[in-house]
């Protein structure tokens, strides 16, 4: 079975971070691990507390699972410090980690900071050219390229001076477009765009985590780029057109809709 590693941080809630990344990962048909870069106390009304990992301690994570279980493919999300953004470069350019997908979480659906100055200069010279694909939604790649982007053109330029200033493939993510779902990938000086159909439900909490989780899943796998992201759009489309409705807030996606098995049914 192929491996992937998820490093990322934890929600409290399950519906985003490692929790969403590991129920994503099985569902997808590879072994999840985890390095957990900090622990959140939220649920779908929001996040009141972090407790960050250590630098040292995350190390000490990320050690044990590439001498034992090395993974196919590392998804990263949610890192919140210029310290821990080194020593994860650091341990991934030791072990030569392959099909390092990145979800750089630097600005809520909100429009809320998630990463101070130095933490996203850090981002950008550590870890962008370690990425076989970086996920950013419009504010983010907004930040990565230094341009404003309301059109499908201005994602193409956008996603173009991304990829080459980090040589990188580049997913721009058309979420906080109002009028449809559609992503632009830029890789190889090729452009290519996905189309979809924005799914009318209010619980998408942790689409982002999900989408980069399944796309590096689908790279462990041996699937090319354009066919990762296209099985994981798909997975997030179905997951979303499932419907589940949890909590008080933005509720989960339900990452197992398409799993079928005798321990999944309900006591009489």
């Amino acid at each position: 079975m192929q491996t992937t590693l998820t490093i990322a941080g934890s929600d409290a809630s399950g519906g985003a971070g490692i929790q969403a990344d590991l129920k994503t990962m099985m569902a997808n048909g590879v072994y999840g691990m985890s390095a957990i870069t900090a622990l959140t106390a939220q649920n779908t009304l929001g996040v009141t507390d972090i407790m960050e990992a250590s630098p040292e301690f995350l190390g000490e994570q990320l050690e044990a699972v590439f001498t034992d279980i090395y993974p196919d493919a590392v998804k990263i999300g949610m890192v919140s410090s210029l310290p821990l953004i080194e020593m994860i470069a650091q341990k991934l350019t030791k072990y030569e980690a392959q099909n390092v997908v990145i979800d750089p979480v630097m600005i809520a659906t909100s429009g809320s900071k998630l990463l101070d100055d130095e933490a996203v200069e850090g981002l950008k010279e550590n870890f962008l050219p370690l990425a076989t694909l970086i996920t950013p939604n419009i504010p983010e790649a907004e930040v990565l390229s230094g341009l404003t982007v309301e059109t499908e053109e201005d994602m193409i330029a956008a996603a173009e001076a991304i990829g080459k200033n980090y040589d990188c493939a580049v997913l721009c993510k058309g979420g906080h477009r109002k009028h449809d779902a559609n992503d632009l990938l830029f890789h190889n000086d090729r452009v290519h765009f996905f189309k979809g159909d924005r799914v009318d439900n209010p619980n998408a909490h942790g689409t982002g985590c999900t989408l980069s989780s399944a796309i590096a899943a689908n790279l462990a796998k041996g699937f090319d780029l354009t066919q990762a992201i296209e099985r994981a759009k798909q997975y997030i489309t179905e997951a979303l057109e499932a419907g589940l409705n949890l909590g008080q807030g933005a509720g989960p996606l339900n990452h197992g809709f398409d799993l079928h098995s005798k321990y999944i049914e309900n006591s009489q």
